[in-house]
């Protein structure tokens, strides 16, 4: 199954404290996840957006029918670190661990897309 994340930055004239709406998408089921976070910066954000994508998945397993997840991001350092290609801020550690914890159990895909072609971004405007 097919199921994508990613950020938008908010302007930081909107002044909630939230400088970002995280965001992931899954057509297969259609379903559709937004919601403003108050993030360090972008990776902190796409993050974010990933260990929710990866908690609604756990969350909801009588709901899904494969066990087999592709995910795919336009953020090419997240991907790269929870792929373990690069190296990940320390500060970011704890998150990173959980990322891996549903990697170990899930067995997913991490793949890249462009901005363009993610869904998740794409349905921000609708």
């Amino acid at each position: 199954m097919e199921c994508f994340f990613g950020t938008f930055e908010r302007p930081s004239a909107i002044n909630d404290g939230k400088s970002a709406v995280v965001m992931f998408n899954i057509p297969g089921v259609g379903i559709s996840f937004k919601a403003p976070f108050n993030a360090v910066d972008r990776n902190h954000s796409d993050i974010a957006s990933l260990l929710a994508l990866l908690e609604f998945i756990d969350s909801n397993q009588k709901y899904f029918t494969t066990q087999n997840y592709q995910i795919f991001g336009n953020n090419l350092n997240v991907i790269n670190q929870v792929n373990g290609e690069e190296a990940f801020p320390a500060h970011f550690e704890h998150l990173m661990e959980k990322a891996k914890k549903y990697r170990d159990k899930y067995r997913f895909s991490l793949a890249w897309v462009p901005t363009g072609d993610n869904p998740a971004i794409n349905t921000l405007f609708d």
